[in-house]
């Protein structure tokens, strides 16, 4: 059971108060994640107090867990070298280079040199953060192709003294090769003198270290996997990615991909100050006004029209409003299928025609509706045309907006997900209006 908010408060009201000795007493009595759930709500100077007067292996676990935006590397920075090595040693490989990662290089290397077995974490330095080799743990259970199911239980049973959780045992030949998945169930109910290549499961899912953490991600999901082995090119085994793993990343790349839907740049920190997130939304903002311009330029060429038609000024807002709506719609959908991987080449004319099927449909429904509204308000048959018809075309161009935009960004290196929804509601309210005062200029004056 996760810590209450009333708990939190009052391990911070510990801390404010200046009881440290009963803060680290009731520290041990929290789960990491809940541990580092006080630790964020803590100021910077109050969590280096906090961690220095922990023990290693307490402070340790909770900032492996602390948010991104809370700068576990700030806190370790901030430390004695001597301390920050102690607690280096006692965090996971991958957790300890995700930390140090964020540190000038300078910091790193004065911490690392009080690490006593470094070679670990500098070897996952060296990899992208966003990559299978940065996510990976080098720590895991491996058993030779020539051991008997005795042996192997022997050997898992040594390893597993120095790995502190494992989902999967790898077995691996002489040069250390990946050759293979013992299962467990097998393991216990063979014969003790059986050898384990009779009885392993074929390695045939593994990725190499340089593969993005999106991938990795949606491959673990696709096959269900606890644990994924990360290979080089001559097939030996580096390291594993965990399902821990994987939920951060979907978590990180859920949260960078709505900070860009929105237009926010996913540098932005959802806990910084008001000063961070001008200077983020900003630009974004400054572009969609450029934009927004062309719509209104389209509205003072047919200033004649709507000087001469008032009615229309009515329905003008209604017919952007739906076209924007439908197309935010359609590129919703469409993001998500690029994201995971479901849309490729030859299925891009189909994606966009059963969108601008459904914005057609859509249309016709919709524009019925508002043709028939515009006609009862004593506005006039052709005006209710004249609607109607630009209703059914500005949601059939949503729909076409929706989908192609996105995929033709993701076709050119453009990230859809950043610049997909200015683009797309700029289209719709172009196209809205041209539409309505063109058709009006046409048939009704």
């Amino acid at each position: 059971m996760s810590a209450s908010p009333d708990r939190v408060e009052w391990m911070v009201d510990l801390v404010r108060n200046g009881e440290i000795p009963v803060f680290v007493r009731r520290a041990h009595d929290f789960e990491p994640a809940d541990l580092a759930d006080v630790l964020a709500a803590l100021d910077e100077d109050e969590r280096v107090t906090v961690v220095q007067a922990l023990p290693p292996e307490l402070s340790s676990q909770a900032l492996a867990e602390l948010p991104q935006d809370a700068h576990a590397e700030d806190t370790l920075a901030a430390l004695s070298p001597e301390r920050a090595a102690q607690i280096v040693e006692q965090l996971e490989d991958d957790d300890a280079a995700d930390i140090l990662r964020e540190m000038e290089p300078r910091t790193q290397e004065r911490i690392l040199q009080g690490v006593e077995d470094r070679s670990e974490v500098e070897r996952l330095l060296r990899y992208d953060e966003e990559t299978a080799g940065g996510r990976m743990t080098t720590h895991l259970v491996t058993v030779r192709d020539t051991a008997t199911a005795a042996e192997a239980l022997d050997e898992i049973r040594r390893q597993s003294e120095e790995v502190e959780d494992f989902y999967q045992v790898f077995v691996v030949d002489g040069d250390r090769r990946l050759v293979g998945i013992l299962p467990f169930k097998s393991l216990v109910v063979s014969r003790p003198e059986r050898r384990i290549g009779e009885f392993m499961a074929d390695a045939d899912i593994s990725v190499k270290p340089d593969l993005d953490q999106e991938e990795v991600a949606r491959l673990m999901a696709r096959y269900n996997l606890p644990s994924v082995a990360v290979v080089d090119d001559s097939g030996h085994l580096l390291g594993r990615v965990t399902f821990d793993d994987v939920i951060d990343v979907v978590e990180a790349e859920t949260t960078e991909d709505m900070l860009k839907f929105g237009g926010v740049s996913p540098d932005e920190e959802l806990g910084g100050g008001w000063t961070e997130a001008v200077r983020s939304r900003l630009p974004w903002l400054c572009l969609n006004l450029v934009t927004a311009s062309l719509a209104a330029g389209v509205v003072y060429l047919f200033r004649d029209t709507v000087a001469a038609t008032l009615a229309l000024a009515m329905w003008m807002p209604v017919i952007a409003g739906m076209g924007g709506n439908a197309g935010t719609q359609a590129l919703a959908v469409t993001v998500r299928r690029l994201a995971l991987g479901l849309i490729p080449s030859h299925l891009f004319l189909r994606v966009v025609g059963k969108e601008i099927l459904v914005g057609m449909t859509n249309g016709l429904a919709i524009g019925a509706v508002v043709g028939l509204a515009a006609a009862l308000l004593g506005e006039g048959t052709m005006l209710g045309l004249v609607v109607f018809l630009a209703m059914a075309g500005n949601l059939l161009v949503a729909g076409f907006a929706g989908a192609f935009i996105p995929i033709i960004l993701e076709r050119f290196g453009v990230d859809p997900a950043i610049a997909s929804s200015i683009f797309v509601t700029t289209f719709t309210d172009v196209c809205g209006f041209v539409l309505l005062l063109g058709l009006a200029g046409w048939l009704l004056l």
